[in-house]
């Protein structure tokens, strides 16, 4: 069953030019220029009901304007939608009862408030009896792991804990689908982990479908099995995540500072970034090459200091919008 269509999805802007200096904002002010700028250019999708999906893409590419469009903000110029069988621009109240959110960037949590009392106000939003929320708090309280500090002010939580309870408050109404706008954006590593452990489990105990943004692979990698992307408004990619794994996500990035120069001849698999003598850079296919491989090729007594990452998100997107023009 699929809980969102969305079929030939248009929308454009009309930006006012501004040209540089004084003199150009008085001609603007006086004389002002417009562009129509295409921010989504006939995407289509399907998302089913449970699916953790990840819809990713460079700033600017349309991942908001989508997302606004989902939800209702925005009205398409033209297109279908459907989210849980509704139109969202003539059911946004309605959809508002079915949806969730939850935004790194933004807060939607009083921050005088203790979450207990949030968790009550947005229970009284959305119209739910007393004991349904006593009922629903006390579940996810337990779930989320909030029971030392639910009765903090939310301005008196950490980062990490802040998120947990911006979870919890987009569950209180049970909402078919929970829309992540970069949830774990300047987490730890260790709270992250434990975010994206939580997310999962609310997905498998309620079947909550979830629709994530997110410039971290680690997020992508450990949350979805399926991964859209956008770039400049255009549908570039609709592929599980184990392909994508396959053909992208296997690269790493491999940066050593040496004791002496070392000449290096690339190998398959193995190719050089970036030769200075002293300070190497290295892009590892690890279907081809081990990192032990391009160890030895460097000769491990040489090496001063090292690093291993991922190939950044950015990159990958932009290697399959390439890609994708070509064909």
């Amino acid at each position: 069953m699929n809980v969102i269509e969305v079929k030939n999805l248009w929308k454009t802007f009309k930006v006012k030019k501004k040209e540089k200096g004084f003199k150009g904002s008085m001609h603007s002010l006086w004389h002002p220029e417009y562009e129509i700028v295409e921010a989504v250019k006939g995407i289509h999708f399907e998302v089913e009901k449970g699916e953790m999906i990840a819809f990713i893409g460079p700033n600017g590419a349309g991942k908001s304007t989508t997302i606004k469009m989902l939800t209702g903000i925005l009205y398409p110029d033209q297109g279908e939608l459907s989210i849980l069988g509704l139109d969202p621009r003539q059911s946004r109240k309605k959809l508002a009862y079915e949806i969730g959110t939850v935004f790194g960037q933004k807060e939607q949590l009083w921050t005088h408030l203790t979450p207990y009392d949030n968790f009550k106000f947005f229970g009284a939003i959305y119209d739910i009896p007393e004991t349904v929320v006593e009922r629903k708090i006390e579940e996810l309280t337990e779930l989320f792991e909030l029971a030392d500090f639910l009765n903090t002010p939310v301005r008196n939580l950490s980062l990490g804990q802040r998120i947990r309870c911006e979870i919890v408050a987009s569950l209180i109404h049970e909402p078919k689908i929970l829309f992540l706008d970069e949830p774990t954006i300047g987490l730890d590593p260790v709270v992250k982990e434990n975010i994206r452990a939580l997310i999962k489990r609310m997905n498998k105990e309620y079947k909550t479908t979830v629709f994530l943004t997110s410039h971290d692979t680690s997020d992508i990698e450990k949350l979805c099995k399926r991964v859209i992307i956008i770039n400049h408004g255009e549908l570039v990619l609709d592929d599980s995540m184990e392909n994508l794994k396959y053909h992208y996500l296997n690269k790493k990035i491999l940066e050593a500072k040496m004791k002496e120069k070392v000449n290096l001849e690339e190998e398959e698999g193995i190719t050089v970034l970036k030769d200075k003598g002293y300070n190497l850079k290295l892009e590892i296919d690890t279907s081809k090459k081990s990192i032990a491989d391009a160890l030895k090729l460097l000769n491990p007594d040489k090496i001063i200091d090292i690093n291993i990452s991922n190939i950044p998100l950015e990159n990958i997107i932009t290697e399959i919008y390439k890609r994708a023009e070509d064909k």
